[in-house]
């Protein structure tokens, strides 16, 4: 008879959804994927249209690990224009020009004081709700930008702030690996945890059940998250028409991806479980 692997040196694996609060659509299948499949996370968009049901549903389910998903791009912000007007149009919302956005966060100090005003605000609406921080990662892993990630580490600090996605895929261009150590070694040396894997970034809207298979193959040594976009149903935004949402609910409720884990792999409860240390 074969015997499974011992769990305290399997590799370890957070499932998170990210969008949470974006759409009630969203919400719904980041409950059943909790409740029913292998979901065991999700990141909050503070300033969505659906927060209000998110965070009720995450009280609803005490185990769901929950984390702020910072918008900065492609998205509506916390404060209102007034307070920000260099970072978001006349209805609050932010562009999705990264590249641009990216140089003036850098080069413009009265955009740069914007920005971490904007942050901040998002940490504190996070707060006000009650949840406790199980991470930070960013809407379009913005935090890439240096700039972002300075105010990330200073600002979250404040809010109890423990972890960090670190968005390093296998199989990335060798051109972001010297980026992507630098950004370990500042966390490192913040004292923030984070993954040593994520899965997600290649298949972006298209994490089926297949896919989902494939990765789970043979995820590496460490911790490993993956992250989905599910929901209910489709077209939930213009920036996200071809997602297959639908799609990736089916895969974190599918038996064989369930199986999957549990033959190989320990599923932690979010970034604050202590076997994700």
């Amino acid at each position: 008879m074969q015997t499974s692997p011992n769990p305290t040196i399997r590799p370890r694996l957070i499932v998170t959804a990210d969008d949470f609060g974006l759409h009630q659509a969203v919400n719904e299948a980041v409950e059943r994927g909790y409740r029913d499949g292998v979901l065991r996370a999700a990141s909050l968009m503070v300033a969505a249209p659906a927060v209000a049901d998110a965070v009720a549903r995450a009280k609803q389910n005490p185990g769901l690990a929950v984390g702020l998903h910072l918008v900065l791009a492609d998205g509506r912000a916390m404060l209102p224009p007034a307070r920000i007007p260099d970072l978001v149009d006349a209805q609050g919302m932010f562009n999705s020009d990264m590249v641009g956005n990216g140089f003036r966060f850098f080069f413009l100090p009265h955009v740069r004081r914007q920005l971490a005003d904007e942050i901040r605000a998002q940490f504190e609406a996070f707060a006000a709700t009650g949840l406790s921080l199980d991470h930070v990662n960013a809407h379009k892993h913005f935090h890439l930008h240096p700039t972002i990630l300075s105010m990330m580490l200073s600002i979250g600090r404040q809010y109890g702030m423990r972890a960090i996605r670190l968005p390093i895929e296998p199989g990335m261009g060798p051109w972001l690996k010297p980026w992507l150590a630098l950004m370990r070694w500042r966390m490192d040396k913040a004292g923030i945890a984070h993954n040593d894997h994520v899965f997600g970034l290649r298949h972006s809207g298209g994490m089926d059940e297949a896919v989902m298979l494939n990765i789970l193959q043979q995820l590496p040594e460490g911790l490993s998250e993956v992250y989905l976009h599910p929901a209910s149903h489709g077209h939930l935004t213009e920036s996200m028409t071809d997602y297959r949402h639908a799609d990736e609910l089916a895969a974190l409720l599918s038996t064989r991806v369930r199986e999957a884990i549990a033959q190989r792999y320990h599923l932690c409860n979010g970034f604050s479980d202590p076997a994700a240390a």
